[in-house]
């Protein structure tokens, strides 16, 4: 078959005119018109916030009972890091929850989606990553909303968790100012993995594994390699433990 844009040259016309009347006087048929496009569906908004009965204002673990822990990563770093660490946890079934800084989804937009189609959630962790619980009450407040105001232009929702910047506990001011940002809860971590020190992906596994039971928050981070590293050894020691990695907020779901 003979292209038709050669076809038209063989024959000394230009494919971009429209073609004068035929021979027998009669001028051929107007191309049909065709249908326009579509607009891209948007994209579904991320999960909201929501309040758990029984649960105080700051959780820091969820039911001991239960044989499941909730991975959680600081979103900040690059995000090649963050990528490869996402894979990791997808490639062992596991579902993570990342507290993203505003100025790193400044940089890096492309993450929040990337981070909720693999299935994990997406949270606040300030704009800047600053000493919250040092700041003043306007300071504060402007810390958490403008993260907040990030995650809703991105996602629809203004994620799923806040955690307050540079300390394990919010003071209860900090406290105060997430609820009234939207937050039910503050979410702290009964684990800290200290893997932002660069230990070496043997020591985060140990530090965690030491101290790890059913229903513990771990704090983990993004832009680490060590961390990408002791994923696969520490996803396997929780599958020997028959500990299951799952979402903040499906570990808190009766």
């Amino acid at each position: 078959m003979v292209a038709v844009g050669a076809l038209s040259a063989a024959c000394g016309t230009d494919a971009r005119t429209a073609p004068g009347p035929s021979a027998s006087g009669t001028a051929p048929a107007a191309p049909a018109k065709a249908a326009p496009d579509k607009p891209a569906a948007p994209a579904k908004a991320a999960p909201a916030p929501r309040r758990f009965a029984g649960q105080p204002v700051e959780i820091g673990h969820g039911p001991r009972g239960r044989p499941d822990v909730a991975l959680t990563f600081h979103g900040n770093g690059d995000p090649a890091i963050a990528k490869a660490v996402l894979a990791e946890a997808e490639r062992a079934g596991a579902r993570v929850t990342v507290l993203a800084i505003g100025t790193w989804l400044d940089a890096h937009p492309e993450m929040a989606r990337r981070i909720l189609d693999g299935g994990h959630e997406l949270g606040n962790h300030t704009r800047r990553h600053l000493a919250i619980n040092a700041m003043s009450e306007e300071e504060a407040y402007a810390e958490i909303t403008g993260c907040a105001d990030r995650l809703k232009r991105l996602t629809g929702s203004i994620g799923t968790w806040f955690r307050p910047s540079q300390t394990q506990y919010a003071t209860p001011l900090v406290r105060k100012l997430a609820q009234r940002a939207g937050y039910p809860h503050v979410l702290s971590y009964d684990v800290d993995s200290l893997d932002f020190t660069s230990p070496g992906a043997a020591a985060v596994v140990r530090t965690v594994i030491g101290t790890i039971q059913g229903g513990s928050v771990v704090s983990l981070h993004f832009g680490y390699a060590d961390t990408v590293d002791a994923m696969p050894p520490l996803l396997d020691e929780l599958a020997r433990r028959k500990l299951r990695a799952v979402t903040t907020t499906e570990l808190l779901t009766p």
